[in-house]
């Protein structure tokens, strides 16, 4: 990593005080104040795991490395380093076509810091997550919601988008966005909400006038149904072929309609929502089982992700909001729940409390000793 700090009086090396903030994270301890001193009250055990440290670094020293590190190169160094992590489900997540390909499920969401909000430093993050692993593909950072479609696009120009599906909720469903997604080869399935109002109006009346506007020829439903958290939960997918010559959207082949019926066990309430979404998968490439996994499986950047961040490990509850440190920490916290799942935690709390119960064992986990072992 590009070390942004002068070298005049310089007593660390970046990377050293990257090692001591991510042990820190993975012990619990979210601020540079506290990491610092739990590095100070940790002393011994801290300079033993780590030999080229000869003193315990201050809480301003670890502040100017949050604040000043390029935020965009660590998360690149990021993104190779989770690549090269083996996944134990390789075709999990994923969809093969009859004529054999692959195509890999990834979301692309945002999130907002919440605390650096509050003081004013408006962040707001944005990144790409395989759904089977929940790996962090690449993330950047954007100043306000509204540029989420323009960070997304930044994310992923450049990238050779074959073998995959991009997956995104309503807030990303754009045209610029699903042109792109197609001129670098990938597909994508985008969620229609009433924030589109002319679309979701057109969407919803291809299902109501089929024979007129959709090929009935290629039409496909599905219905799966689960019981959890005190609630029966029964959803029915149903897909048909967009073949309206006034339909413009880049390449969308099907769209789809999902029926979400949900019983309260308890009270007997029930509550009955429809959604729709559009897809650049054809009707040989996915059926209703499929899109419906798809669909579902978006989710996986919320509850396996976002969720992890903010109450596991206590993201929207810290202070730390200056310069580039939300984004810095951020893409940390990421990167270590990648690690937990990569050594079988499905967990994140448990691997966090395991994790935490010993120092030596929270510098392993990042591979700053030799044997990086969670015994």
């Amino acid at each position: 990593m590009p070390d942004p700090r002068k070298a005049r009086g310089k007593r660390y090396s970046c990377q050293l005080l990257l090692t001591i903030i991510v042990a820190g994270l993975a012990s619990t301890y979210q601020t540079a104040r506290a990491i610092a001193q739990w590095a100070h009250l940790q002393a011994e055990v801290v300079r033993s795991a780590l030999p080229d440290l000869k003193c315990i670094p201050s809480e301003s020293t670890l502040l100017r490395v949050l604040r000043q590190i390029d935020a965009g190169v660590l998360e690149q160094k990021l993104a190779q380093f989770v690549a090269c992590m083996p996944t134990s489900t390789p075709y999990a997540g994923c969809i093969i076509t009859p004529q054999g390909e692959i195509l890999q499920a990834q979301a692309l969401d945002g999130k907002a810091v919440r605390t650096a909000t509050a003081h004013g430093d408006r962040t707001h993050l944005v990144s790409v997550v395989h759904h089977a692993s929940a790996q962090t593909v690449n993330q950047t950072e954007r100043p306000t919601k509204r540029s989420e479609v323009v960070a997304s696009q930044q994310l992923l120009t450049g990238h050779d988008l074959s073998g995959t599906i991009t997956t995104m909720d309503a807030g990303l469903t754009q045209r610029s966005l699903a042109q792109q997604i197609r001129q670098q080869n990938g597909h994508y399935l985008m969620v229609v909400k009433k924030n589109h109002p002319q679309m979701y109006a057109e969407v919803a009346l291809f299902f109501e006038q089929p024979g007129v506007l959709a090929d009935a020829a290629h039409d496909d439903r599905c219905r799966t149904v689960s019981n959890g958290h005190g609630r029966l939960e029964t959803r029915t997918v149903e897909c048909l072929s967009a073949s309206c010559d006034d339909w413009h959207w880049p390449d969308a082949a099907q769209i789809l309609r999902r029926t979400c019926e949900r019983v309260d066990c308890k009270s007997g309430k029930r509550t009955l929502k429809i959604s729709y979404a559009l897809t650049s998968l054809t009707f040989e490439e996915a059926r209703a089982m499929e899109l419906e996994r798809l669909w579902r499986g978006h989710w996986t950047i919320e509850n396996r992700k976002h969720y992890v961040r903010d109450v596991t490990m206590g993201e929207d509850r810290h202070q730390m909001h200056r310069g580039q440190a939300p984004q810095v920490l951020a893409a940390r916290r990421n990167a270590l729940i990648d690690v937990w799942r990569s050594y079988g935690w499905s967990n994140s709390a448990d691997a966090l409390r395991h994790t935490a119960a010993a120092v030596q064992r929270a510098v392993a986990l990042i591979g700053a000793l030799p044997t990086a072992t969670l015994t």
